[in-house]
């Protein structure tokens, strides 16, 4: 029997004879179930049709996305360190030549992931591996494959290694997580954050969204306590789920477009 994978979300389900009659993750105010309906595909027949595509967005960070493009569309990425290497977010497609590629640059010592609608086939990459996937513990229900090597932690904050650092901001999800990278910008330290914290399209900005496919905001508050969250630590980069990252000033950027934000609720616009 195999492995069922939600065609919208790229979510995966346990073996089984026929589809789900549903996706949870899609059919909730986060997500969207399209007008043609819920499909569904296997591993097998996602990789006849799709492969990985690597590029190196700096020394020791890897951007990884399928194309064409599949599910919600998000990359994933491969940071290497001295102490071992880190997949943040992951992909429905784990296909034969990014097993190779990851292998030959170091394997991985740990998977982490930001939010659900990036959980896709993580029991399948860390089975691979043979490595932990560390998930937020208050985002547990939406694990759609339990899974040993899951490893859910409760803190705020949660080390992966020397200048690796979890921090669970919530906003779009409760558990919602980014990842504090000491080492990247050359030293100056960047932020990995999904769509936690999402990229603008200026990449002069950032926004934060309950769901971004259905446009439900956040409250001030919440992006404040976010923004504030972030206080303290050294960031200059910012690398989105989505192909756009901010290269300078990024924690500048995300105190500006909390303020904005927060602004922008408290007004009547002409």
């Amino acid at each position: 029997m195999p492995i069922q994978i939600c065609v919208t979300c790229g979510t995966s389900f346990p073996e089984m004879p026929a589809p789900p009659d549903r996706c949870p993750i899609c059919d909730e105010e986060r997500q969207y179930v399209p007008a043609s309906g819920q499909n569904w595909t296997t591993p097998q027949a996602l990789a006849a049709g799709h492969a990985n595509a690597w590029r190196q967005l700096e020394p020791n960070l890897f951007e990884i996305e399928t194309q064409p493009r599949f599910g919600i569309g998000q990359r994933a990425f491969l940071l290497r360190t001295p102490h071992g290497n880190v997949l943040w977010d992951c992909l429905a497609l784990l296909d034969e030549a990014t097993v190779v590629l990851m292998r030959a640059l170091g394997g991985l010592s740990a998977i982490a992931i930001s939010h659900p609608h990036y959980y896709t086939t993580m029991p399948d990459w860390a089975a691979a591996f043979d490595v932990p996937v560390y998930l937020q513990a208050r985002d547990r229900d939406w694990v759609m494959r339990p899974d040993d090597r899951v490893v859910f932690w409760d803190e705020d904050e949660r080390s992966l290694g020397p200048g690796l650092t979890l921090l669970r901001l919530g906003g779009h999800f409760p558990g919602g997580t980014v990842l504090h990278w000491q080492d990247g910008a050359e030293g100056r330290g960047a932020l990995l954050t999904g769509d936690i914290v999402q990229v603008g399209a200026d990449r002069r900005s950032v926004s934060f969204l309950w769901s971004y496919p259905n446009w439900l905001p956040l409250s001030g508050g919440t992006v404040a306590r976010i923004a504030s969250r972030l206080d303290g630590w050294a960031f200059e980069r910012l690398y989105g789920a989505f192909g756009l990252h901010i290269g300078d000033g990024a924690s500048a950027v995300v105190s500006r477009s909390a303020a904005r934000y927060r602004a922008l609720l408290a007004q009547d616009q002409p």
